[in-house]
């Protein structure tokens, strides 16, 4: 047995799953938000925080952001509104309080590309054409997300993102996905690459400056620790995040690529599962252009971060 792909039509919206066979590995993969609901090692330890259905994903999205793709901000946007080419614009779409939040993908429905899979791989590409739906953000794009899982319970996932628009179209990209090893997140230990996060203010956007972090350095347990905070990753090859149920040796390991410089880390207040989001841009890029990119009509930037899951016998 190698590897399948099986698509689920009898929901609301598709439903994907990746499967190894022989790992006993799979991934539910939502044409919903192109969101990932579910990764299970072993058959049944699945460390995705997701949704009981496509119908649930649709009717909670916004409560929490589960696994949403964040396209074509991420985070917040400062009272909604930006400027490009001295031209001023405000995002209609969601908002927290003053802040347009998580971007204008996460309840878009996905078409499915292809999928396939052989001895090697299982993989789903999903398609989505922007086609300036919100008055805040008036370009036309399309936006490609892969999912492929592979050997030794590893799944990538990768994005790319083309400018179809006659001007030039700014762009961040991200992932919001909850992760749950199955205990409290006080118990877990937790290794982060980087000693740096940027100073928010009271609404949470950044400063301009950037902080000395000394936890995490190397694995320690996370405790009583309360985060909403993004991280600069050290450059070099080391994982951006690994946690650790040591009792039932159950680790996740999260492994960016270059195009992901920033990590933000959200602890909700169940304390059931942590928010470990991959982000090309820090939050409220539109308007002070750290890591913003800029692309030029019929131009595209590409995305990728793994996701590697394992259990150890203690």
């Amino acid at each position: 047995m190698g590897f399948t792909v099986e698509v689920n039509g009898k929901e609301i919206f598709p439903v994907i799953i990746l499967k190894n066979e022989e790992e006993k590995t799979s991934a539910e993969v939502y044409a919903f938000g192109a969101l990932l609901n579910a990764f299970t090692i072993q058959g049944s330890k699945n460390i995705i925080d997701g949704f009981s259905s496509p119908q649930d994903a649709r009717e909670n999205i916004t409560s929490g952001f589960k696994s949403a793709k964040l396209n074509p901000f991420v985070c917040r946007v400062l009272n909604g509104e930006y400027y490009l080419n001295d031209e001023k614009f405000k995002i209609e779409k969601f908002y927290l309080g003053a802040e347009a939040i998580h971007g204008l993908l996460f309840d878009a429905v996905f078409s499915i590309v292809k999928y396939t899979a052989n001895v090697h791989e299982a993989l789903v590409e999903l398609r989505y054409d922007y086609k300036n739906n919100d008055a805040g953000f008036p370009f036309n794009y399309s936006c490609i997300v892969e999912y492929k899982l592979e050997k030794n319970n590893s799944l990538t996932l990768a994005t790319s993102v083309k400018n179809n628009s006659g001007t030039e179209m700014p762009v961040c990209d991200g992932w919001h996905p909850y992760f749950n090893l199955h205990t409290s997140i006080d118990n877990l230990m937790v290794e982060i690459n980087s000693n740096k996060i940027l100073e928010f203010n009271e609404r949470l956007v950044p400063t301009g400056k950037v902080l000395t972090y000394e936890k995490f350095q190397g694995s320690e347990v996370f405790a009583d620790t309360v985060l909403d905070n993004c991280f600069l990753l050290n450059e070099n090859s080391k994982p951006a995040c690994v946690l650790k149920n040591v009792q039932s040796g159950l680790q996740l390991t999260i492994q960016s690529d270059k195009s992901y410089p920033y990590l933000q880390l959200y602890t909700p207040e169940h304390r059931n599962s942590i928010a470990i989001e991959n982000l090309s841009a820090p939050p409220d890029a539109f308007n002070n252009k750290t890591g913003l990119t800029i692309l030029k009509p019929n131009q595209s930037a590409s995305f990728k971060t793994t996701y590697k899951a394992s259990i150890s016998i203690n």
